[in-house]
């Protein structure tokens, strides 16, 4: 029989130091999200429907809720960061959200099963974002965090979205490529606009 996230967890508590546990619910919650037929990647899908814009359409939330797993599953502890212009005082990154943030995700699922009967993913978009509106009524916010700050899932995601290159290009319109390397020769062109671009 296989045994759930949960009940390893619970187990590994009493027989095993935290470091390795933490390391191994980051693993097995990188694992979950990985699987397109786990509650968990259907759910945060879900969730970027909710609280990404709507102008990015079924494929821009679709490629936001990819990237956001990309760096979820790259998350690492005490990784050298890059240092902030003008500093040379070394950064790491801290302990894993990531076990956090899938154990949100299946809040919201036993959410929307206790109010609505059914799965978070496949209740109406409204009825997801009273659950969604509920849960992040309690967070402390008075700015967009950086993401692996971020004290809820539906956060992190906007967060690691408006950080993003895409979110630069649909905020003015135009093709902009933020943090993109271009040749020299096209330095000076103004650049496309979206539509435009994607009809090349």
């Amino acid at each position: 029989m296989a045994l759930s996230r949960r009940a390893f967890l619970a187990w590994a508590a009493g027989a095993v130091p935290a470091a390795i546990i933490v390391r191994w619910a980051h693993a097995l919650s990188v694992d979950a999200l990985s699987r397109e037929s786990e509650p968990p990647t259907a759910t945060l899908r879900a969730v970027g429907d909710v609280v990404l814009p709507s102008a990015l359409g079924a494929g821009g939330i679709d490629r936001a809720v990819a990237a956001f797993k990309a760096w979820m599953t790259d998350y690492r502890e005490h990784a050298e960061l890059t240092h902030g212009y003008g500093t040379s005082r070394i950064r790491y990154s801290g302990p894993t959200p990531v076990t956090r943030w899938t154990s949100q995700l299946e809040a919201l699922d036993v959410a929307a099963r206790t109010k609505f009967g059914a799965s978070f993913a496949s209740i109406a978009r409204d009825r997801r974002e009273v659950i969604v509106r509920g849960t992040l009524s309690v967070a402390k916010l008075d700015r967009m965090p950086a993401v692996a700050g971020a004290e809820h899932v539906a956060l992190a995601l906007l967060a690691h979205f408006y950080g993003s290159s895409a979110a630069t290009d649909l905020c003015y319109g135009a093709v902009i490529g933020r943090e993109q390397c271009r040749p020299l020769a096209q330095s000076g062109r103004e650049p496309l606009p979206v539509q435009a671009s994607a009809q090349r």
